[in-house]
């Protein structure tokens, strides 16, 4: 599920921005839990576009990682979900770096 306050023309752009990074955050055994949400907020406070990879042993895939953190943490978009790989979007409330088009 994508959030709907992204334009398909924005997602694009995040998506063609996104495709070079490396994932910096794993889901692993315990899914999208407290601790793993903890580590993507402080993620999140240095950039605004990451991805993470979800790990076979994690009890959720992909597509259901990206909501559950969706859901967990306010303003996070899910701008793409390839295989394992999760790319999430968060402005920063001031100043955001990443100048969508309209």
């Amino acid at each position: 599920m994508h959030d709907p306050s992204l334009t398909s023309r924005q997602r694009a752009y995040l998506r063609a921005l996104a495709h070079s990074l490396k994932p910096v955050l794993q889901v692993g055994n315990d899914g999208v839990s407290d601790a793993f949400l903890h580590s993507l907020g402080e993620a999140f406070r240095t950039r605004e576009l990451l991805k993470v990879r979800v790990l076979g042993s994690a009890p959720e895939n992909a597509r259901t990682a990206g909501n559950m953190i969706m859901a967990r943490i306010p303003e996070v978009a899910t701008v793409m979900t390839i295989g394992r790989i999760v790319a999430l979007y968060r402005p920063f409330p001031e100043n955001p770096e990443i100048a969508l088009p309209r």
